[in-house]
């Protein structure tokens, strides 16, 4: 597994949009933090360029992730927010001069999509990470600490409460961590984007789905074999789920054990990442050891290798 270098005080970074329009006042709590621990901030060209719901043309999006991508001066490149748009660049990036020497990625949501990839065909670890949209100081401290951490190469771990859904195992795992947004990890079925998890974690967690649609997604994943192999199943917040007129019968939680229970393989629920009040930065494609106890559960990320 290749690692990006860990920051220090005075490393540059920057701030790129990979899908909706995002304003400069949306971004001022985020780049607060990134001051304070005393990086250089920096923005992409377009990173304010508005092009209906995105943040500037594909071309323009394209344009600065690429430059970022290249910036050998560049230590960590943050993703704005979610939303729609990553797909679209996806098949465009040359990520020679990446590979050669790797950054962090930072983002959740859509950012599965540059998650997925990476992980997957260059082995290169990134952060599943709270982004700039509606950060705030007062709450959003825990989760902010927990990203300066990983990126700080400080030790770090996540202590959560295991939800009584859960299927447990009685010893510790140990395994790299992949995955992210389960919409988007279901639009990347069948292409070179999608993952392998043999011998991994696969983490899920998702938004303002309708009840039906989670069940085709999980349906569509074990189908395309994203589970064969899977050491465990990490779920984070399945929020604000909706539900059609007729009801559907079963909560998210639900249809992803009806789904999954047949694998004989833990499926935790509580992990606290998503979109949710606590979203901890998860060190995807890096070996993180479970140990649960009790009900409560300790996620921990090795060091360096």
């Amino acid at each position: 597994m290749l690692q990006p270098s860990h920051l220090q005080k005075g490393d540059a970074v920057t701030i790129v949009s990979t899908a909706r329009k995002i304003t400069k006042s949306e971004l001022q709590n985020f780049v607060n933090f990134l001051e304070n621990w005393e990086l250089e901030v920096n923005f992409a060209s377009n990173l304010f360029a508005e092009d209906r719901q995105f943040a500037g043309t594909k071309e323009q999006r394209l344009s600065d992730l690429q430059t970022a991508l290249d910036d050998q001066n560049c230590k960590a490149v943050f993703c704005s927010r979610g939303g729609y748009g990553t797909a679209q660049l996806i098949d465009s990036l040359d990520f020679t001069k990446f590979k050669e020497k790797p950054k962090w990625i930072v983002g959740y949501s859509d950012v599965t999509v540059l998650h997925s990839h990476i992980n997957q065909n260059f082995g290169i670890e990134t952060l599943h990470a709270t982004m700039s949209l509606n950060l705030k100081p007062d709450t959003d401290q825990d989760n902010m600490e927990s990203l300066r951490k990983a990126l700080f190469n400080e030790n770090y771990s996540i202590d959560f409460q295991v939800e009584k859904e859960s299927i447990l195992n009685k010893n510790d795992l140990t395994a790299p961590i992949v995955g992210g947004n389960l919409s988007i990890l279901y639009s990347l079925s069948g292409s070179n984007s999608q993952l392998n998890t043999e011998g991994k974690f696969l983490f899920m967690e998702d938004l303002d789905e309708y009840l039906y649609h989670i069940d085709r997604m999980i349906i569509n994943l074990k189908r395309s074999c994203l589970f064969e192999g899977c050491l465990g199943i990490l779920v984070g917040g399945m929020s604000d789920m909706n539900d059609n007129k007729v009801p559907y019968g079963r909560t998210a939680k639900e249809i992803i054990l009806e789904n999954t229970k047949s694998l004989g393989i833990p499926v935790i629920f509580g992990v606290p990442a998503g979109h949710i009040d606590k979203n901890f930065c998860l060190i995807l494609n890096r070996n993180a050891t479970l140990n649960i106890k009790n009900e409560q559960a300790k996620l921990t990320f090795h060091g360096r290798t």
